[in-house]
Protein backbone atom coordinates (compact mmCIF):
# COMPACT_ATOMS: atom_id res chain seq x y z
CA UNK A 1 0.00 0.00 0.00
CA UNK A 2 2.73 2.36 0.55
CA UNK A 3 3.85 2.23 -3.02
CA UNK A 4 1.21 3.91 -3.96
CA UNK A 5 1.19 7.23 -1.79
CA UNK A 6 4.46 8.81 -4.26
CA UNK A 7 2.75 7.14 -7.00
CA UNK A 8 -0.71 8.99 -6.10
CA UNK A 9 0.76 12.18 -5.02
CA UNK A 10 2.68 12.46 -8.21
CA UNK A 11 -0.59 11.83 -10.44
CA UNK A 12 -2.55 15.03 -7.85
CA UNK A 13 0.68 17.17 -9.00
CA UNK A 14 0.55 16.10 -12.72
CA UNK A 15 -3.33 16.88 -13.22
CA UNK A 16 -2.62 20.21 -10.64
CA UNK A 17 0.14 20.96 -13.37
CA UNK A 18 -1.67 20.58 -16.33
CA UNK A 19 -4.68 22.05 -15.30
CA UNK A 20 -3.47 25.51 -14.29
CA UNK A 21 -1.01 25.48 -17.65
CA UNK A 22 -3.68 25.10 -19.54
CA UNK A 23 -5.50 28.12 -18.34
CA UNK A 24 -5.04 31.97 -20.43
CA UNK A 25 -3.55 34.29 -18.39
CA UNK A 26 -4.93 36.89 -19.40
CA UNK A 27 -8.51 36.50 -19.13
CA UNK A 28 -8.83 36.73 -15.19
CA UNK A 29 -12.29 37.72 -13.98
CA UNK A 30 -12.96 40.57 -12.58
CA UNK A 31 -15.24 41.75 -10.10
CA UNK A 32 -16.23 44.77 -11.80
CA UNK A 33 -17.76 43.09 -14.89
CA UNK A 34 -21.72 44.53 -15.52
CA UNK A 35 -20.87 46.91 -12.32
CA UNK A 36 -20.24 51.09 -13.07
CA UNK A 37 -16.96 52.37 -13.66
CA UNK A 38 -15.52 53.47 -10.18
CA UNK A 39 -15.97 57.13 -9.51
CA UNK A 40 -12.65 59.17 -10.54
CA UNK A 41 -11.26 62.28 -12.07
CA UNK A 42 -7.71 62.92 -13.46
CA UNK A 43 -6.02 65.80 -15.21
CA UNK A 44 -5.93 65.39 -18.90
CA UNK A 45 -2.27 64.42 -20.74
CA UNK A 46 -1.44 67.81 -22.24
CA UNK A 47 -3.64 70.13 -20.15
CA UNK A 48 -3.76 71.81 -16.96
CA UNK A 49 -7.26 72.47 -17.13
CA UNK A 50 -8.90 69.88 -18.95
CA UNK A 51 -10.12 66.73 -17.03
CA UNK A 52 -10.92 63.49 -18.04
CA UNK A 53 -13.29 61.34 -15.20
CA UNK A 54 -15.73 58.24 -14.78
CA UNK A 55 -18.79 60.65 -15.56
CA UNK A 56 -16.98 60.76 -19.44
CA UNK A 57 -17.11 57.26 -19.45
CA UNK A 58 -20.76 57.32 -18.23
CA UNK A 59 -22.10 59.84 -21.20
CA UNK A 60 -19.89 58.28 -24.12
CA UNK A 61 -23.10 56.42 -25.61
CA UNK A 62 -21.10 54.52 -27.79
CA UNK A 63 -18.93 51.17 -27.33
CA UNK A 64 -15.30 52.48 -25.51
CA UNK A 65 -12.23 50.40 -25.09
CA UNK A 66 -10.62 52.12 -22.11
CA UNK A 67 -6.59 51.06 -21.71
CA UNK A 68 -4.35 51.35 -18.99
CA UNK A 69 -0.77 51.76 -20.52
CA UNK A 70 2.92 53.06 -19.40
CA UNK A 71 5.55 54.51 -21.19
CA UNK A 72 7.76 52.61 -19.30
CA UNK A 73 5.59 49.12 -20.23
CA UNK A 74 7.30 47.33 -22.81
CA UNK A 75 3.99 45.25 -23.71
CA UNK A 76 2.19 48.53 -24.06
CA UNK A 77 4.76 49.51 -27.24
CA UNK A 78 4.06 45.90 -28.48
CA UNK A 79 0.36 46.45 -28.78
CA UNK A 80 0.29 50.49 -29.37
CA UNK A 81 0.44 49.87 -33.29
CA UNK A 82 -2.52 47.74 -33.25
CA UNK A 83 -4.16 50.48 -30.90
CA UNK A 84 -3.82 52.67 -33.70
CA UNK A 85 -5.24 50.70 -36.31
CA UNK A 86 -8.20 50.53 -33.95
CA UNK A 87 -8.61 54.13 -33.94
CA UNK A 88 -8.22 54.08 -37.51
CA UNK A 89 -11.43 51.20 -38.02
CA UNK A 90 -13.20 53.92 -35.67
CA UNK A 91 -13.42 52.72 -32.35
CA UNK A 92 -13.13 54.97 -29.31
CA UNK A 93 -10.24 54.66 -26.95
CA UNK A 94 -9.46 56.25 -23.76
CA UNK A 95 -6.65 55.93 -22.24
CA UNK A 96 -5.10 56.18 -18.16
CA UNK A 97 -1.38 56.93 -17.87
CA UNK A 98 -0.62 54.86 -14.97
CA UNK A 99 1.82 55.50 -12.45
CA UNK A 100 3.90 57.62 -15.50
CA UNK A 101 5.12 60.92 -16.01
CA UNK A 102 2.76 63.66 -18.12
CA UNK A 103 5.87 64.44 -20.07
CA UNK A 104 6.68 60.72 -20.39
CA UNK A 105 3.37 60.07 -21.59
CA UNK A 106 3.46 63.67 -23.91
CA UNK A 107 6.81 61.84 -25.55
CA UNK A 108 5.41 58.04 -25.85
CA UNK A 109 2.74 59.49 -27.95
CA UNK A 110 4.86 62.05 -29.96
CA UNK A 111 6.80 59.29 -30.87
CA UNK A 112 4.25 56.46 -31.09
CA UNK A 113 1.40 58.05 -32.47
CA UNK A 114 -2.08 58.89 -30.63
CA UNK A 115 -4.98 56.64 -30.62
CA UNK A 116 -7.10 58.08 -27.58
CA UNK A 117 -10.33 60.11 -27.54
CA UNK A 118 -8.69 61.31 -24.09
CA UNK A 119 -5.54 60.82 -21.92
CA UNK A 120 -6.18 61.07 -17.72
CA UNK A 121 -2.89 60.68 -15.73
CA UNK A 122 -2.55 58.07 -13.19
CA UNK A 123 0.84 59.13 -11.09
CA UNK A 124 -0.24 57.89 -8.00
CA UNK A 125 -1.79 54.77 -9.68
CA UNK A 126 -5.41 55.48 -7.14
CA UNK A 127 -7.79 54.91 -10.37
CA UNK A 128 -5.58 51.96 -11.21
CA UNK A 129 -6.29 50.42 -8.06
CA UNK A 130 -10.00 51.40 -7.99
CA UNK A 131 -10.05 49.52 -11.27
CA UNK A 132 -8.12 46.14 -9.84
CA UNK A 133 -5.45 47.04 -12.80
CA UNK A 134 -2.35 44.71 -11.41
CA UNK A 135 -0.12 44.41 -14.91
CA UNK A 136 0.47 46.62 -17.90
CA UNK A 137 -1.36 46.93 -20.09
CA UNK A 138 -5.06 46.53 -19.20
CA UNK A 139 -7.71 46.73 -21.15
CA UNK A 140 -11.68 47.57 -20.70
CA UNK A 141 -14.54 47.65 -22.75
CA UNK A 142 -17.26 50.12 -20.96
CA UNK A 143 -21.06 50.62 -22.58
CA UNK A 144 -23.06 53.73 -20.53
CA UNK A 145 -20.21 53.51 -17.71
CA UNK A 146 -20.60 49.78 -17.10
CA UNK A 147 -17.80 47.78 -17.90
CA UNK A 148 -18.32 44.58 -19.67
CA UNK A 149 -14.99 43.42 -20.31
CA UNK A 150 -11.76 42.92 -18.82
CA UNK A 151 -8.68 42.27 -20.77
CA UNK A 152 -5.09 41.98 -19.42
CA UNK A 153 -1.97 42.26 -21.74
CA UNK A 154 -1.52 43.35 -24.82
CA UNK A 155 -4.19 43.45 -27.24
CA UNK A 156 -3.18 41.53 -30.47
CA UNK A 157 -5.14 41.29 -33.75
CA UNK A 158 -5.96 37.66 -33.09
CA UNK A 159 -7.01 37.88 -29.54
CA UNK A 160 -9.62 41.33 -30.88
CA UNK A 161 -11.23 39.66 -33.57
CA UNK A 162 -11.45 36.49 -31.49
CA UNK A 163 -12.10 37.69 -27.84
CA UNK A 164 -12.92 41.25 -28.40
CA UNK A 165 -15.57 41.25 -31.58
CA UNK A 166 -17.81 39.20 -29.88
CA UNK A 167 -18.02 41.25 -26.84
CA UNK A 168 -18.25 44.28 -28.54
CA UNK A 169 -21.12 43.26 -31.05
CA UNK A 170 -22.93 41.88 -27.81
CA UNK A 171 -22.63 45.35 -26.03
CA UNK A 172 -23.75 47.54 -29.27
Amino acid sequence: MNKFIPFAIFCAISLALYVGLSLNPSNIPSELINDPVPEFALTEVGSDTASFSSETLATEEDVIIMNFFASWCAPCYVEHPFLMELKNRGYKIYGVAYKDRARNITRFLEEQGNPYTQVGADENGRVGIEFGVYGMPETYIIKNGIIKYKHIGPILEMQFEDEFIPILESAR
